[in-house]
């Protein structure tokens, strides 16, 4: 495991263990101070934007639908794709 590094009294860097590291989180302390999550990613998560025309009464009946489950048109979208997807495989 990566040994992660922290700070220290006078801005030194520290390096923390994989031991120590696996201690301070099963003891339920926060160790997101220890994290550097700026390149941290979802795998099989990533996004790629897509445009796609859906015929006028279509766009009417999602909105309704959006608009009867308090949520955005795309997460309706989403959702059934997602359901029909996992369906057919």
């Amino acid at each position: 495991m990566k040994i992660i590094r922290k700070r220290g009294k006078r801005g030194k860097s520290l390096k923390l263990k994989a031991r120590e590291f696996d201690k301070k989180f099963d003891k339920g302390e926060d160790i997101s101070k220890h994290l550097d999550i700026s390149k941290a990613r979802r795998p099989e998560q990533e996004q790629k934007r897509v445009n796609v025309d859906f015929p006028l009464w279509m766009i009417h009946l999602l909105d309704k639908e959006a608009k009867r489950l308090g949520v955005p048109r795309q997460s309706i979208i989403k959702v059934w794709i997602a359901e029909r997807l996992e369906k057919a495989s």
